[in-house]
């Protein structure tokens, strides 16, 4: 027993010293890279799946500069507008801004079955030439029978 004790007591004061005191720098650099790689992919996430949308009359007032760029709108659903077509699996509507714009939509794919119910909608796609807008996306928003605050239904178009 008493040559482990002697043992124990052997060893360098300056080395027990340093293992104490300082902190490893390889820990430190690890973990400010992990913090920079975590942040960068915060902030490219939010970037590419923000949910900016433009209205009726911001596109109206842009014009034709925004002409097949992608852009995201979104307006009240104009009743009466609704033109389907099964037979080419077409959705034709019209959403209105504010001041009473109107922005003509079509939509390739499956009509949804409550957009009589649509309060407004929100499109993704491309403004045409002619005025109107191709939806490649296209989220309703219903109001509930049972909540105040509407129900939101999303489709995508056929490709």
């Amino acid at each position: 027993m008493a040559q482990l004790t002697e043992r124990a007591q052997t060893i360098p004061a300056d080395l027990a010293d340093a293992r104490k005191g300082g902190l490893n720098l390889k820990f430190v650099i690890g973990g400010i890279a992990l913090v920079l790689i975590v942040a960068a992919l915060m902030v490219q996430a939010t970037m590419t799946t923000g949910a900016y949308y433009m209205t009726v009359d911001e596109i109206n007032q842009a014009g034709a500069s925004l002409v097949g760029e992608r852009v995201r709108v979104s307006g009240s659903v104009v009743d009466g507008s609704e033109d389907w077509t099964p037979q080419e699996v077409t959705l034709r509507f019209k959403i209105a801004g504010e001041d009473g714009a109107q922005l003509p939509i079509v939509f390739y794919g499956p009509r949804p079955d409550n957009f009589q119910r649509a309060a407004s909608a929100i499109v993704e796609g491309q403004l045409l030439p002619d005025g109107s807008f191709q939806a490649e996306s296209l989220l309703l928003k219903c109001p509930s029978r049972y909540e105040e605050e509407p129900e939101e239904i999303f489709v995508q178009a056929q490709q």
